[in-house]
């Protein structure tokens, strides 16, 4: 430590002389010679062409990085939402845009005009006020316009779902997600308590909660077109993040402190498919934040259905309860009659498959997809 206080003393002892000499010669350049008559450096209008081939090669440059990393831009939007923060970003990056271009491009040409000329005299202009107010009201008004409008469409995004909603509940763990749904009779989710779980209710579904009765599990996530999705959004261990980049939906999953994003999906998976001539193509699910080694491999896949096509695929999948019976025991008694309705009449003891146990015992989905 001493060596390098030692060396940082002397780098600012030499920076110091310099800036001394450097002020002794100007200093001695004032008294000596009149302004008019000061050599002026041969780089002079090298520098000023040089704002200009900079102004002009940087205008390209931008020009074609942009059509370049078109490819990489955000894909077609999938949502009603989508839609309209699409229209928003697009129409502030033009306004930034073209404020860029004007700002610099008044720097750098005015930098070449008033360059150094010999008997050229510099006037005096202290203070213009109309230009002043011009220059400040402008740019307050369209940043007004623009917060405000930005505020709209993020109140409408985080405004209270409809009540016809589809209920989705999604739980990010290392290195994967629980995707339960509410049941086909009451489209209400159960409620849920950490101290549940175990090997089979993997996300701790309380079945002390009547609503839970019918909820079911599914290793992916199918979405009805047109038709107004909530997704309740938790995480078992450390944060996640939900991000559906085509329904323009990106969410945080945060332990303890469950969040939500509702919004309606608009292009079914057929259509986007078709949209975007890839027969094999499928939405996916991923994690966008850095959650440990096996970060990389969280997406499911999603499907955007008809909204009879949803039906009908949800109309196949059995509760859990249904699935595991021997939770008949968790219910309490004088909710036993109503549970027994999603229990088999005969009802042994039903073994977790691996297909189960990878979406918190879900059993294996049937999907609509060929």
């Amino acid at each position: 430590m001493t060596y390098l206080i030692g060396l940082l003393s002397v780098v600012f002892l030499v920076l110091a002389i310099m800036i001394v000499s450097k002020s002794i010669a100007l200093s001695k350049g004032i008294q000596g010679a009149d302004d008019s008559d000061a050599r002026v450096d041969g780089a002079n209008n090298g520098n000023a062409f040089g704002f200009l081939v900079f102004l002009v090669l940087g205008s390209i440059a931008a020009a074609w990085s942009f059509l370049h990393s078109q490819p990489d831009f955000l894909p077609v939007a999938g949502s009603e939402h989508g839609l309209k923060t699409d229209q928003m970003f697009w129409i502030s990056m033009g306004i930034v845009t073209a404020a860029f271009f004007l700002t610099n491009t008044l720097l750098f040409v005015f930098a070449f005009l008033y360059r150094y000329k010999k008997n050229n005299v510099a006037t005096f202009y202290p203070v213009n006020h109309k230009l002043e107010i011009i220059w400040t009201i402008i740019p307050a008004i369209v940043m007004a316009v623009l917060v405000f409008t930005g505020w709209r469409i993020w109140r409408d995004i985080t405004s209270q779902a409809p009540y016809n909603a589809v209920v989705i509940e999604v739980t990010g763990h290392q290195f994967g997600w629980y995707v339960r749904y509410a049941g086909n009779d009451d489209n209400k989710l159960g409620n849920q308590n950490y101290k549940l779980i175990d090997d089979t209710n993997q996300i701790g579904i309380d079945f002390s909660d009547e609503s839970s009765f019918d909820d079911f599990t599914a290793n992916e996530l199918h979405l009805p077109k047109g038709v107004p999705v909530l997704l309740k959004i938790k995480a078992q261990d450390v944060l996640h993040s939900v991000y559906l980049p085509y329904q323009r939906v990106k969410m945080d999953a945060v332990p303890g402190m469950p969040t939500k994003f509702w919004f309606v999906a608009n292009k079914s998976t057929d259509e986007m498919r078709a949209e975007l001539g890839k027969t094999d193509f499928n939405y996916k699910l991923n994690c966008t934040e850095i959650c440990g080694r096996g970060h990389f491999g969280m997406a499911i896949t999603v499907f955007v259905d008809e909204p009879e096509d949803f039906k009908a695929w949800a109309a196949q999948q059995k509760p859990f309860l249904t699935q595991n019976p021997d939770y008949l025991a968790k219910v309490p008694e004088k909710l036993k009659g109503k549970a027994q309705k999603y229990v088999p009449a005969e009802a042994p003891a039903v073994e977790a498959d691996s297909t189960q146990a990878a979406a918190g015992a879900a059993p294996a989905t049937a999907s609509l997809r060929r």
